[in-house]
């Protein structure tokens, strides 16, 4: 019986970016990418009612230059270090924008 190949996806093509969240900062900036490669990033919002979430994404979206339905959280919604997706854009691509927004 010879093996069979398997090609499994789930159909969206993306990159996974790590974020760690200052709320209620001074302004919405990216302030550096840290040597683990996550990015800080300081946003205005509060961390309540989901409103630093919502902040995050739109402040994202705005960054990457993507519609907020190409942006998802998928770790860490409750806490600092978060971890959002990004479809249609490759990792190359979005490191690119992260370091031109902060240059």
């Amino acid at each position: 019986m010879s093996p069979r190949d398997f090609h499994l996806h789930d159909g969206k093509k993306g990159a996974a970016l790590a974020l760690r969240v200052t709320p209620r900062a001074s302004k919405n900036e990216i302030v550096e990418v840290l040597s683990d490669g996550t990015v800080k990033v300081h946003l205005t919002a509060p961390p309540v009612e989901g409103k630093a979430n919502e902040a995050l994404l739109k402040f994202m979206s705005e960054v990457l230059d993507v519609p907020l339905s190409c942006l998802d959280i998928v770790a860490g919604a409750g806490g600092r270090d978060k971890l959002i997706s990004v479809t249609d854009m490759d990792a190359t691509v979005l490191h690119k924008k992260i370091l031109e927004h902060m240059g």
